[in-house]
C-alpha cells in the first residue's frame, strides 16, 4: 500500500506540474530520488507516463482515458442527488468540475418547469462567471488564481460580471467566509444560480441550482444553500467511500 500511495503521489503531483524532471518530482513529493525514479519506471513501463526529449515526465495518454472513464462514473453516481435538489427546490441542479482553466459541466438535472435553465452537459465555462466556477476558485491559493487569470482574462459576458483581480479576490474571501458561491447574471442576463464546493479531495467538484431571476428569490436562495451544502457532504462522503454502493 505504501508503494501505491506514494505512485499516486506522483500522479498527482504530474497533474498539476507537468512536464517535470525527476529530481523536480522529488523535491516536490518529498521522496527520495530513487524511490521516484523507481515508481516513474514502473508507470512508464505501463502507459501511464510519458517522457520527453529531455527525460521531463508528464501523464500519458492512459492515464487521460482512466480520467475519462472516472468522470463518466461520477456523473451517473451524481444523478440522484441532483434529483434531489430539483424535487427540494425546483429549479434545475448541476455538476461541475474544475478542468485546466475551465470549468466543464459533467451532469444536470433539468427543472420541471417549462421555463428552466438548461446547461449542455460537456460545456466549459470561465470560472469567475459562474458560481460553481467561484465555488471552486475559492478553495484554490491566490497565486494559483492569480496564474490562471493572467492565462485567460477576465471577460465580462454580461454587464454584471466580475473584471478585476481584486474583485474577484473581495468575492473569493466572501465565499470562504459563507460557503457558497452566487452567480447574479454574471454569465448569463436573467438566470441566478448558487452553487457549493465539494469537500477538498472530491476531483474539483461543486454542485448548483440555477434558474430564471424571477423564481431565484432571496428566499429560494436561503433554501437552496443548506440543501446545496448537505448533499455536496453526503455526495462527497459517497465518493469517498472505499466500498462505494450506488446512491
Amino acid at each position: 500500500m505504501g508503494s501505491i500511495g506514494r505512485a499516486f503521489e506522483i500522479v498527482e503531483v504530474l497533474a498539476e506540474h507537468a512536464p517535470m524532471s525527476l529530481s523536480a518530482l522529488a523535491r516536490r513529493t518529498g521522496l527520495p530520488l530513487s524511490t521516484v525514479h523507481r515508481l516513474v519506471g514502473t508507470l512508464l513501463s505501463l502507459g501511464y507516463v510519458r517522457a520527453d526529449a529531455e527525460k521531463r515526465y508528464a501523464l500519458a495518454p492512459r492515464m487521460i482515458h482512466l480520467g475519462e472513464r472516472s468522470g463518466r462514473m461520477v456523473s451517473h453516481w451524481a444523478i440522484p442527488y441532483l434529483a434531489r435538489l430539483v424535487d427540494e427546490l425546483g429549479e434545475t441542479a448541476n455538476l461541475a468540475q474544475l478542468d485546466g482553466d475551465r470549468v466543464v459541466y459533467v451532469a444536470q438535472v433539468p427543472s420541471r418547469h417549462s421555463m428552466r435553465m438548461f446547461t449542455e452537459v460537456g460545456r466549459r465555462v470561465h470560472p469567475h462567471c459562474t458560481a460553481v466556477g467561484k465555488a471552486l476558485l475559492a478553495r484554490l491559493p491566490a497565486h494559483r488564481v492569480d496564474s490562471l487569470v493572467q492565462r485567460t482574462g477576465l471577460p465580462a459576458n454580461t454587464a454584471h460580471t466580475i473584471t478585476t483581480v481584486d474583485s474577484l479576490h473581495d468575492e473569493l474571501a466572501t465565499i470562504r467566509d459563507t460557503g457558497y458561491a452566487v452567480d447574479d447574471e454574471e454569465q448569463e442576463l436573467g438566470v441566478r444560480c448558487v452553487a457549493v464546493a465539494l469537500d477538498e479531495g472530491t476531483l474539483g467538484l461543486a454542485l448548483s441550482v440555477s434558474g430564471p431571476v424571477p423564481r431565484m428569490t432571496s428566499d429560494l436562495v436561503d433554501r437552496a444553500v443548506p440543501a446545496l451544502q448537505a448533499i455536496a457532504a453526503e455526495f462527497a462522503a459517497d465518493l469517498a467511500a472505499p466500498d462505494r454502493a450506488e446512491p
